[in-house]
């Protein structure tokens, strides 16, 4: 019998030790900060703002349905300062404050098949509410939405490798599985209904994913 007690003890002791490694478990969830430049659809975008090009900044939160796939909302801030057009009006304004908040909701598809692989490539899109708020001096403030869709796809570099110590840390600590490096295109299209005018643009993207 003591013999039977001590081959069980052998056989579980292995198997508590293999359940208890991070590296056999996997990420339920995503977070991405990014930030990077956003190109307009708004035609002469650069004859009223000075630039063809703007700030962007976002962040989102996603659920793993599998390793592979997962759902989740993202919100963004753009803004700009120049000499511009209300949107929708078609009127010259003076100086003017103009901010969008990009609302998105997507599926996206990571090409991930091994959790010591380095480079990762990923697709995906999904439906956006573009709300809008444009300053305009001595003039009231003009705002509004619009929905539409976006399509984004980037390439992700692992971080974990490059201080494993640190990796470790931010497992052990704050539950983080990897972080990576990425790099995003992201296109949207959300047109104003009443005046045909495409809130949506190019961005290009880059910044820090956490898995978690």
């Amino acid at each position: 019998m003591k013999k039977i007690i001590l081959l069980v003890l052998a056989l579980l002791v292995p198997a508590a030790a293999h359940a208890a490694d991070p590296l056999l478990d996997r990420p339920r969830w995503s977070l991405e900060l990014k930030g990077g430049s956003f190109y307009p659809a708004v035609e002469n975008w650069d004859r009223y703002y000075g630039d063809d090009k703007t700030s962007h900044y976002a962040g989102s939160l996603a659920y793993k349905l599998i390793r592979q796939l997962e759902v989740g909302i993202e919100g963004g801030r753009i803004k700009d300062k120049g000499q511009g057009l209300a949107p929708g009006h078609g009127i010259l304004a003076g100086a003017v404050t103009y901010e969008l908040a990009p609302l998105s909701v997507f599926v996206l598809f990571r090409g991930v098949f091994s959790e010591n692989q380095w480079l990762v490539p990923y697709l995906g899109g999904g439906w956006t509410r573009m709300y809008y708020r444009q300053k305009i001096q001595d003039q009231e403030t003009v705002r509004g939405s619009a929905d539409g869709s976006h399509v984004r796809g980037g390439l992700q570099f692992a971080l974990d490798r490059i201080d494993q110590s640190a990796a470790n840390s931010m497992y052990m600590e704050y539950g983080v599985y990897h972080t990576y490096f990425f790099v995003e295109a992201k296109q949207t299209k959300a047109k104003l209904q009443s005046a045909s005018v495409d809130l949506g643009g190019t961005a290009y993207l880059m910044g820090l994913l956490f898995e978690f």
